[in-house]
């Protein structure tokens, strides 16, 4: 689709997002992962995730280019013994202070343990986010982070501390914030990611979402999941030399329920072998009902970001289970 921008007097071709990986080819290295995995006990695993992201990044594509992960196994591996020794010196606390007799010595240890994990969270987002936009570029163009970790501190203790004295209220403010902290500092050569969701906002989604599902006995549970992957889509804001656009998802209920219901039917009647198969469904479900609305214009993108090598919280930030936003 051709659009024409009369201040530039240029006509500019209106971006796409798609994603064309194929269940069977991810399969395909995933199943080789499995068995390095197996024979080296493990410590294949961060050659394993770099090959997987790999494919996944080179499969997705922006106006019919493929984007790039750079990350290597090695630089993996080393960030993944560090996020273990990190590990292993807290449970060393813990396991410390279980086998202590001293009361005093056990509550300290316990208390070190908690708030250590509990530190841990936003440094390893951070962390992860520095090396995995780093490590992202589509047609040599690399993406970036520049958050810092005072402020991801912040954004992160204050939503935590206010969403326990609320009883969980304001952890929808507190799920807009950390977005809007982590989008607001992503960069995409010269552009500028913003997420403008607001918590109220959420909050609506979430009481309509669960309300409606408890009146259909479920049904509503797949609109519901829907609204949230839209929601969290439809409010990233991208600003190129001081214009705007805005992603755009069309995916349906009805779409959402055929990938919920297909994913799980695959997942079960291949025992767990045909997860290779809801990766790339969930990602194309995604992707390839997404637009970008606007004038973004991705020829104009120029380079601007840093390289930045340390994988040490990408690794830890998996054996925490916390994903990109």
């Amino acid at each position: 689709m051709q659009e024409t921008s009369t201040e530039q007097e240029t006509t500019i071709s209106k971006p796409t997002l798609a994603f064309k990986g194929q269940g069977s080819e991810l399969f395909s290295i995933q199943i080789v992962n499995i068995v390095l995995m197996l024979v080296t006990l493990g410590l294949y695993y961060p050659w394993a995730k770099a090959k997987n992201l790999q494919y996944i990044y080179r499969k997705t594509e922006l106006a019919d280019s493929p984007f790039t992960f750079h990350g290597t196994g090695k630089e993996m591996f080393i960030g993944f013994i560090k996020g273990l020794g990190i590990f292993a010196v807290l449970i060393g606390v813990f396991m410390y202070g279980f086998m202590h007799g001293d009361n005093g010595v056990k509550f300290l240890c316990f208390a070190l343990y908690f708030i250590g994990l509990l530190a841990l969270i936003p440094l390893a987002i951070h962390g992860m986010m520095r090396y995995r936009t780093s490590r992202t570029s589509w047609r040599g163009i690399h993406m970036g982070y520049r958050g810092t970790l005072g402020n991801m501190y912040k954004v992160y203790f204050t939503g935590f501390f206010l969403s326990i004295i609320t009883f969980g209220i304001y952890s929808f403010w507190f799920d807009t914030n950390l977005r809007k902290e982590i989008l607001g500092n992503t960069r995409f050569g010269n552009a500028k990611f913003r997420f403008i969701g607001e918590g109220s906002d959420l909050l609506l989604v979430h009481i309509k979402g669960y309300f409606l599902t408890l009146v259909t006995l479920g049904i509503y549970g797949f609109w519901y999941m829907k609204d949230l992957i839209n929601f969290n889509i439809n409010n990233i804001l991208i600003e190129q030399d001081g214009k705007y656009s805005r992603l755009d998802s069309s995916l349906t209920g009805g779409q959402y329920f055929k990938l919920a219901v297909g994913n799980l039917l695959i997942i079960v009647f291949t025992l767990g072998l045909g997860y290779a198969w809801v990766v790339t469904r969930t990602m194309a479900a995604i992707f390839n009902n997404c637009e970008i609305l606007g004038e973004f214009n991705p020829d104009a993108l120029a380079q601007t970001e840093e390289e930045y090598k340390n994988a040490t919280f990408e690794d830890m930030a998996d054996m925490m289970d916390i994903g990109l936003v």
